[in-house]
């Protein structure tokens, strides 16, 4: 669908473009876009923070409360249930009522519930909090990825992406370390790791400030007088800091749809495509790195020796991120994934088979960087490929889906463990990091350096190939 003549009429005039064609024109990123993307690494750091809490704090957990594997299982599962109804909820809710709103309410809401999880007193009342948290940020990081990708001119959308991520991947370093002082400390002390789960409000403020809704959006929803204003702004700081603004390219403006176009074939082959994605990415990124201590102990390391490698290895997930961005921009987005998980599935493969303490640590260091990398890759192209009235539900759909498989797939690999042995479980690892990029070369269409209102109309993309 695209917008009538009186609606393109209202954003566009004979000497003045529409926002979204002044948009694409800015060659570099503004003051305003680097604030933006230090805002929204930080928020980003706590979904990772919130994915690692519980399983650092779960052996204490269960000490204390005299749980089974299986409560443990349960909670471990309630969480990813509820970032699958957030990520859906947040992203329609965001196609409706703005970007900006759900991301900030989104923040407030994990916050709350994740200090409330640090007062738990029992397995129920934890496994609520932990539904509501995971509700709530995912909510919060599904808006977040379209915010980055509405904002940015399109030759600049995939490095912001992984810049930003890299900046949230440091959560995970330092979720582990703070778990890896306190937890041990005993009694309560595991209450401390969902206290920092819950210090993402403290980005509230300088996101409420800093963060404009969403120029897309606003466009797309009748708004085109303020997402020129924040164009007039963005225009000028490029002009001060010395860029030449080119001649704006119109691009074709949706017009707001019902979800049901979701459904339609060629926006249905989009959400096919990206949900086969996102469920390969949690079957391959999680199965390895929830599963890896584990299964190093069972199979003679020490814990200590496994917490150090483990410790080496998180150490990989921002220089994976930041890996990406030299590369993000300049290839094709399908054939730069396929070609990172190649490079991840031969890695898995060697950390499966040695038995060399050093090469296992190189070998897994080096494929949790190249997952990471591929992370940023999928994350920049999942809001992408949907037009803007639908991109909220979309990606969330295909985000969600992803989370919720995740209910499933950590069993998985215990299954596959216990029948096969140590070796295949790397090599189901290594098969779905190649399912994932296959499905986007022969599924996926091309998204890179296109305006994003013309891969959602269908128009200078190509499907698949």
């Amino acid at each position: 669908m695209t917008l009538p003549p009186d609606a393109l009429a209202a954003s566009t005039t004979p000497s003045r473009p529409s926002p979204l064609a002044r948009l694409d024109r800015i060659p570099i990123a503004t003051a305003s876009h680097r604030r933006w993307m230090w805002v929204l690494g930080f928020l980003f750091a706590f979904d990772l923070i919130d994915l690692n809490t519980f399983a650092y704090a779960a052996p204490a957990v269960r000490e204390q409360w005299d749980l089974s594997i299986d409560q443990i299982g349960h909670i471990n599962s309630i969480g990813f249930a509820g970032m699958f109804l957030g990520a859906i909820i947040g992203g329609r809710v965001s196609d409706r009522i703005g970007r900006r709103t759900v991301l900030l309410g989104s923040v407030v809401f994990y916050s709350v519930f994740s200090l409330a999880t640090a007062a738990a007193q029992d397995a129920t009342q934890m496994m609520v909090l932990r539904f509501l948290t995971g509700l709530g940020l995912q909510a919060m990081t599904g808006v977040l990825l379209v915010y980055l990708s509405e904002m940015f001119p399109k030759a600049l959308r995939g490095r912001y992406q992984a810049l930003t991520l890299g900046i949230g991947f440091v959560g995970v370093p330092v979720v582990a370390l703070t778990a890896r002082v306190v937890v041990p400390l005993g009694g309560d002390h595991w209450r401390w790791v969902f206290v920092i789960g819950g210090l993402g409000i403290l980005g509230l403020g300088f996101a409420r400030r800093m963060l404009p809704e969403s120029i897309r959006w606003q466009v797309v929803n009748g708004h085109p007088e303020t997402a020129a204003r924040t164009l007039d702004h963005l225009e000028q700081e490029a002009r001060s800091a010395g860029a030449t603004l080119a001649e704006p390219v119109e691009p074709v403006l949706a017009a707001p749809a019902p979800a049901i176009e979701l459904f339609r074939p060629r926006n249905l082959r989009r959400l096919i495509s990206t949900m086969l994605v996102c469920v390969c990415l949690i079957l391959c990124f999680y199965g390895f790195n929830s599963w890896v201590p584990t299964l190093l102990v069972d199979n003679g390391y020490s814990t200590s020796q496994t917490l150090t490698y483990t410790a080496i290895l998180s150490l990989a997930a921002a220089p994976g991120a930041f890996l990406a961005v030299p590369l993000i921009d300049r290839f094709d987005r399908r054939w730069l994934l396929a070609g990172i998980e190649v490079l991840a599935a031969v890695l898995l493969l060697i950390f499966g088979f040695v038995s060399d303490p050093a090469a296992l640590v190189v070998s897994g260091f080096l494929a949790t960087m190249m997952l990471q990398c591929g992370v940023a890759v999928i994350y920049t192209y999942l809001p992408e490929t949907f037009p803007t009235p639908l991109r909220g539900l979309g990606s969330g759909i295909a985000n969600g889906t992803g989370r919720l498989s995740g209910v499933i797939g950590l069993t998985v690999v215990g299954w596959v463990y216990q029948g096969l042995g140590f070796t295949a479980v790397f090599t189901y690892l290594a098969a779905t990091a190649l399912l994932m990029g296959l499905v986007l070369v022969v599924l996926g269409e091309r998204t890179t350096n296109v305006s994003l209102d013309d891969v959602g109309a269908g128009g200078t993309a190509d499907p698949a190939r």
